[in-house]
């Protein structure tokens, strides 16, 4: 497995940049939150490799979609086998622009971001508001948005439709440290 996550970590070290001005985090948090009628879903995954070029503002993401925990097994199950099929589509990817990159310094602001999220095989343009904060030790990463489900062909049974929302709430958090070879 973490020959996997380095693997990736390269081809996306590559096909980013590069410069001389990455950061980069391998233990980058996604939260996940459904609010439903029947039932509320959150799920976390502490493992989401993220890297920032300085010199151009690009971002890349990759998540690893059997590394989602939740407080139920059968849950985790559901999500990795009928939904997000993680086996057929094992991971998800954002790559980007962060606009007005240059502005960002030590004192936190919203920036925008747009990119493309590729998830479940599909591939979406969106442009999300995310906080920054920059210096030259971090760049700290946090927000949320949401997403709609059908947006990426991700099939809820009838039988479980008061149980997931159509709308997901998507929570992040990355720490980017100076890349040191």
């Amino acid at each position: 497995m973490k020959h996997i996550i380095t693997l990736v970590c390269c081809i996306l070290f590559v096909s980013v940049t590069k410069s001389q001005e990455r950061f980069l985090t391998k233990n980058g948090a996604i939260t996940f939150y459904s609010k439903a009628p029947m039932e509320n879903i959150t799920a976390e995954n502490n493992q989401v490799l993220s890297i920032i070029d300085a010199s151009s503002g690009k971002m890349a993401i990759s998540i690893l979609m059997k590394s989602f925990m939740f407080k139920k097994a059968l849950m985790q199950e559901h999500f990795n086998e009928n939904y997000v099929e993680s086996d057929k589509y094992p991971k998800a990817t954002f790559k980007g622009d962060i606009l007005n990159f240059d502005t960002i310094d030590n004192l936190a602001k919203d920036v925008k971001v747009k990119g493309s999220l590729t998830m479940h095989g599909v591939t979406k343009e969106l442009t999300i508001v995310a906080n920054f904060t920059r210096n030259k030790e971090y760049i700290l990463v946090e927000g949320n948005f949401i997403i709609e489900v059908d947006d990426f062909n991700i099939k809820i049974p009838a039988v479980v439709a008061k149980n997931i929302a159509k709308k997901i709430k998507v929570s992040f958090k990355f720490n980017h440290t100076p890349y040191k070879k």
